[in-house]
């Protein structure tokens, strides 16, 4: 990305209102992101001179956003957290910056209202409200435009409502539904991240999937900040997406990790203080293992999994919990990686897509043909004539 031929460029912008700050040069940069945690970027702008260091300055930590866009498409937006200025023992100097994606905002804001949600809002949203919350101090849910009068109707939701100053980053939202309905509350004094919340209730059996995509508006060409939300996936196109070997596909891996897998789960949570008589204990359940998933009756020896949630006081909530979490980690986990050559393909377009897989070797003999989910990617640019690659990070379809 240091050429003056380079197909990318490194777009820097005000976070709150998106305008652009600078286009400057950018080298040494990987990037990745995923559904469901926070991507990152990190990367070099080199300062050959006092007017570059002039413009480089303007790049402030926690306020500045960055995108990295290849032609016309956005590959990656987020926030910089942390710069480095350096200069080496020749005096050149270059400005480090890491940044991560705009899920990383909700990880530095905390709850500072008292907000019950009563069990009639769908799971999802409640997601968007908290996202709301977060940017406007508001919990209205706007709802399309059902009686034809040409205005939109919103419902708020018991709770406090003040405006929130410098807040709203410009995350907007989609109407997903799950049917899935959630009751919560969170009181003013905890300091709870919104981030850690709605990972709480994605987290939960028959939960969901979210993250926030980052691409040009097809009509005006304005960058879009939009919260992803999906249950229990995301998804992404409706044709699979074929990859081969010998073909597209450049190298993979298949780790399958027994440490990291269980057969049976168990979730803890708050300390039950109702009898003053006895000794303090946290609460606990265990997750419901059907007949037909009880690999210990197959078997398989009993390994155990076991999480902390010291806010929940409920053994509903605690054996939701621990029934997701056997469900992600029964018997070894399994994340393949493939490496492929990303050609006219948009990485962050590919977040949510169904990939057939299509492999033929040594191993797989009689050929591989299976279909996976991609939950994530880490982009590696073209450099020194290697051509542009992702290594995409699969789960069972």
């Amino acid at each position: 990305m240091t050429g003056t031929n380079t197909p990318y460029r490194a777009i820097f912008c005000d976070l709150r209102t998106d305008d652009t700050i600078d286009i400057l040069p950018l080298r040494d940069v990987t990037v990745d992101d995923y559904i469901g945690k926070a991507g990152s970027l990190s990367g070099t702008i080199p300062v050959p001179n006092a007017e570059i260091a002039a413009r480089v300055r303007r790049i402030e930590e926690g306020r500045t956003s960055v995108y990295l866009q290849r032609g016309n498409d956005l590959w990656w937006g987020g926030i910089i957290w942390t710069s480095t200025l350096q200069s080496d023992d020749r005096g050149v100097l270059t400005l480090g910056i890491q940044a991560a994606t705009f899920e990383s905002y909700a990880g530095r804001r905390r709850i500072r209202a008292d907000l019950t949600f009563s069990g009639l809002d769908d799971q999802l949203t409640v997601a968007r409200k908290l996202w709301r919350h977060l940017q406007t101090g508001e919990l209205v849910e706007v709802v399309d435009d059902d009686n034809g009068d040409g205005k939109t109707e919103g419902r708020g939701e018991e709770g406090d409502v003040t405006t929130v100053v410098g807040g709203d980053i410009g995350v907007t939202f989609g109407d997903e539904l799950s049917g899935v309905k959630r009751s919560g509350s969170y009181r003013d004094g905890d300091e709870t991240v919104y981030l850690e919340a709605i990972d709480a209730l994605a987290a939960l059996e028959n939960g969901f999937e979210h993250y926030i995509a980052v691409y040009r508006d097809p009509v005006t060409g304005t960058r879009v900040r939009r919260l992803r939300l999906g249950s229990p996936k995301i998804t992404t196109g409706s044709t699979d997406l074929v990859m081969d070997r010998p073909g597209t596909i450049l190298s993979y891996t298949f780790p399958r990790d027994a440490t990291r897998g269980g057969t049976t789960a168990r979730a803890r949570g708050a300390t039950d203080n109702t009898n003053q008589a006895v000794e303090s204990r946290p609460l606990f359940a265990d997750a419901d293992i059907p007949d037909g998933e009880n690999l210990i009756k197959v078997g398989y020896p009993r390994i155990d999994l076991a999480s902390d949630h010291n806010d929940i006081a409920s053994t509903t909530i605690l054996r939701s919990l621990a029934n997701a979490e056997l469900a992600e980690g029964t018997g070894a986990v399994v994340i393949p990686e493939i490496s492929v050559r990303l050609d006219d393909l948009v990485p962050s377009a590919l977040l949510g897509r169904t990939v057939r897989l299509r492999i033929t070797d040594e191993w797989w003999t009689e050929g591989l043909d299976a279909r996976y989910r991609i939950i994530g990617f880490k982009v590696s640019p073209a450099q020194r004539g290697r051509p542009d690659t992702a290594e995409l990070y699969l789960e069972d379809a």
